[in-house]
């Protein structure tokens, strides 16, 4: 199929982006990466009687990196997070969410912040922003505002962006010291959308398990964190096997409300969650124990 008639806007900067989106309104749509856009317009799934190309706004293309996390603009790439090792460095988990957004070609192309704006509830980067708690600035003809990742997220495809607004920056906060960090997901076949996935943050300190939390994807219609610390078992060394988590994740599974679709039953999902919650939880420990037990290990007299 094809999409419907629309009329084509490419602006050469943000003011006149702005303009341009002020001017369409709600019968507009921003193309950015167009990998999840092209599609819906293809099925006819969307009708924008406007389409406002951003590519030529380069100044939104970065990736910066501090000691208070990511900050990624609205036209950079899946691939330019996933490669940067400044990103890496003070956040790994983001390489390893994006290590499974589809396939290298859409990663070549599509964007970061659009893929948040998408709002689909199997996006990878959704539960990454939901779990590091950070937000997503928009930008309009009369001024900015910020978005909390708890607020950003409002349904199945449906992000806060209010009509005439363009998200230009999503920031990624740091983990504390000692946080170890895994990202898993089942999916039908390699590149599909995941039938369950989450996000998993661990924070070791003297070799115990201070804290514990997980964001799932393919689980509600907007990704759901849950505070595991409680039910983690406390020892790290311990922690480190994917079984002693089988607790926490049935705690996990009891906070969520899977839902049966064409790819997975209510059921399938929840046992997928209850699998993946002890393989994510345990790859977290053994990423935060080298930064702490080992460290104490090594450093004690033989």
């Amino acid at each position: 199929m094809k999409p419907s008639p629309f009329t084509y806007h490419r602006p050469e900067d943000l003011e006149q982006a702005l303009a341009v989106l002020a001017d369409v309104g709600s019968d507009g749509k921003v193309l950015a990466g167009g990998q999840s856009l092209l599609p819906i317009l293809s099925m006819r799934l969307a009708a924008p009687a406007h389409l406002v190309d951003v590519n030529r706004l380069t100044d939104l293309a970065y990736v910066r990196s501090g000691p208070d996390g990511v900050h990624v603009g609205a036209l950079a790439r899946h691939r330019d997070v996933e490669r940067d090792a400044e990103a890496h460095s003070a956040l790994p988990l983001l390489r390893q969410a994006l290590e499974h957004v589809a396939h290298p070609t859409i990663r070549n192309r599509g964007t970061s912040v659009g893929s948040l704006a998408h709002a689909d509830p199997s996006g990878e980067l959704t539960a990454v922003l939901a779990l590091t708690g950070g937000r997503v600035d928009l930008a309009c003809a009369a001024g900015r505002r910020s978005v909390a990742a708890m607020d950003f997220f409002l349904g199945p495809l449906e992000s806060a962006v209010r009509p005439g607004e363009l998200a230009v920056e999503a920031w990624f906060p740091a983990f504390p010291a000692g946080t170890g960090t895994a990202f898993v997901e089942a999916a039908r076949r390699h590149g599909d959308y995941a039938m369950a996935g989450l996000a998993a943050a661990v924070t070791v300190v003297d070799g115990r398990v201070a804290s514990a939390r997980a964001a799932y994807i393919s689980m509600s219609p907007v990704p759901v964190v849950v505070e595991l610390t409680q039910d983690a078992p406390a020892d790290a060394a311990a922690a480190a096997d994917p079984a002693a988590w089988a607790g926490a994740a049935e705690a996990a599974v009891d906070r969520l409300e899977p839902e049966a679709d064409l790819h997975a039953s209510a059921d399938y999902r929840a046992q997928l969650a209850r699998t993946l919650t002890g393989r994510a939880m345990a790859r977290a420990v053994a990423a935060a124990v080298p930064t702490d037990v080992h460290r104490r290990a090594e450093e004690a007299p033989a």
